[in-house]
């Protein structure tokens, strides 16, 4: 049991690790140190707390719900993560970069990380608001805004951490910067359709319990029909 918190400590501590001192971090990661101990310890607490963000969203609708949506939730920010990484190694690679896949790997990963503490952050918030009003399309909105936010300020420091970890001054640096850039809105186009896909995580009011819904539509189309319908447009 001792050596159960031991190692459950040993995990948080290496991410406190990266939120007080991120350049230490990167520089850790630049220069490869303890990169499989960084890579475990930050999937662990990163799919933790998005756990928990799930669970809580999916409780509107029935512990049914919770339990899925907290499998679900973290799974979709790790799809996301293998389906994209790929094209931004091989594409760095190709334009000189010297960086290994685990550098990659541990890099995008700080970015899901500082995610799931904001998700983590603002789950008291998302909590009092399923408590205290029965407005779907208000909920479906309020979280919207929730993983966007937090999603911007994750690919911010993602983006920020590559000018350290990732380039290096050659005659390839500026191609792998606009690489870098055009990866991130892939990455953020991906995990919205894929969070499409792997729909329902609230769970419709007054519907049975779906571990997946009909693919239909899109997710861009859900959030202007959501907002339609809160302004009054539709009945």
């Amino acid at each position: 049991m001792m050596e159960r918190k031991s190692v459950g400590i040993k995990y948080f501590a290496v991410l406190i690790g990266l939120l007080r001192d991120r350049q230490g971090f990167l520089e850790e990661i630049r220069q490869d140190i303890r990169l499989p101990n960084k890579i475990i310890s930050l999937l662990v607490c990163s799919s933790l707390f998005i756990a928990i963000y799930g669970g809580i969203i999916g409780a509107y609708h029935s512990w049914m719900q919770a339990l899925a949506s907290a499998i679900k939730l973290p799974a979709l920010y790790l799809i996301t993560l293998l389906i994209c990484l790929p094209t931004l190694y091989f594409a760095n690679i190709i334009f000189g970069s010297k960086r290994t896949f685990s550098q990659h790997f541990a890099l995008v990963l700080t970015a899901v990380s500082v995610t799931s503490v904001l998700l983590f952050s603002f789950a008291p918030i998302t909590l009092f608001f399923l408590i205290t009003t029965n407005n779907y399309q208000f909920l479906i909105l309020l979280n919207v805004f929730i993983f966007a936010l937090t999603g911007f300020i994750g690919i911010s420091a993602l983006y920020q951490a590559t000018n350290l970890v990732l380039e290096q001054e050659d005659e390839g640096s500026k191609t792998r910067k606009k690489i870098l850039q055009f990866w991130l809105f892939l990455y953020a186009f991906v995990g919205s359709q894929l969070g499409w896909t792997l729909r329902p995580f609230f769970g419709t009011p007054g519907s049975v319990f779906e571990l997946f819904r009909e693919r239909e539509g899109n997710f861009y189309l859900s959030v202007i029909q959501a907002i339609t319908y809160l302004l009054g447009f539709r009945s």
